[in-house]
Parts: C-alpha cells; sequence; structure tokens
C-alpha cells in the first residue's frame, strides 16, 4: 500500500540535499547550466520557492511510503485556490519500476482534490523518458515544448 504523509524535518533535510543536486543534474543534462554553476543555481530555486525549508502554507511537501519503507517524496505547491504544480516527485532509484510512482500520483492527486484542486500542472526534463511516459499514462498532457540543437 502506498501513502503520502507530510514530510518531517528529518526527511526534509534528506530531501533537500538529494533535491538540490538531483535538479543541478537535470539542468546541466538538458543543456540549461554549466557545471561551474549548477550547484549554486539549483541551491538559490530551492530557498526561492521553499524560503521557510518546510515551513509553508501553499506548499505540500510529501514522504512516499510502502507499507512503512520510505519509497520516495513530492512536493506540490498550491498555485491558486483551483491549481497546483508539482515541482518535484521522486521515487528512489532502488524502489523504481515497481508501480509505485503510478500510486503516488494517484494518491497525490487525492490529497489535491482536497485542497480544493482541479488542475495540477509540472515540468519534466526532455531526456527524463521514464516519467514522461509515466506522466502520460497517467492522463497529462503537453502543454508547451521547449526545443533546443548545439550547433
Amino acid at each position: 500500500m502506498i501513502s503520502l504523509k507530510p514530510m518531517n524535518h528529518e526527511e526534509f533535510k534528506q530531501y533537500i540535499s538529494y533535491a538540490i543536486e538531483d535538479y543541478a543534474k537535470d539542468k546541466i543534462a538538458s543543456g540549461n547550466w554549466s557545471e561551474d554553476e549548477a550547484i549554486d543555481l539549483s541551491r538559490e530555486s530551492f530557498e526561492r520557492l521553499l524560503p521557510n525549508g518546510e515551513k509553508t502554507e501553499n506548499n505540500h511537501l510529501s514522504s512516499i511510503f510502502h507499507d512503512d519503507i520510505l519509497v520516495g517524496m513530492i512536493w506540490i505547491s498550491q498555485k491558486t485556490p483551483n491549481e497546483g504544480f508539482i515541482y518535484d516527485f521522486v521515487i528512489f532509484e532502488q524502489y523504481q519500476g515497481q508501480g509505485y510512482g503510478k500510486k503516488a500520483m494517484k494518491e497525490a492527486e487525492i490529497i489535491a482534490k482536497q485542497l480544493g484542486m482541479n488542475k495540477i500542472g509540472l515540468n519534466v526534463f526532455g531526456h527524463n523518458k521514464i516519467a514522461r511516459g509515466l506522466y502520460e499514462k497517467m492522463g497529462y498532457e503537453i502543454t508547451n515544448i521547449t526545443m533546443a540543437k548545439t550547433i
């Protein structure tokens, strides 16, 4: 059984450390940032979006559990009373490919509806084909596409 629970302080510390590094890697892989600047820019992004850490009114940071085992994290921000945005979603590598992602997304949608949201957006890096496939299976539709070519 998959359940989402509000992150506690220790889980948040584990998450933010992982998330800053992971976001920097994705921005490098997508060609948006250089290796030299990526960690600093990633840290700045998280500090801007979560200025008070895990204590925030419109950001819902949840730990994803399979039974009592922590398998991932999800961050949903309530942008307006009716709309949310998933800033981050991760199933830890050792738990990927076991259906936890799909079940966690369904649980996140239930929580979003309980909070009054009727629409959720997200961003996915083009190189992340597994995540793109999951989101498409879950009914998410492409709203924008940014393309680039190295010449």
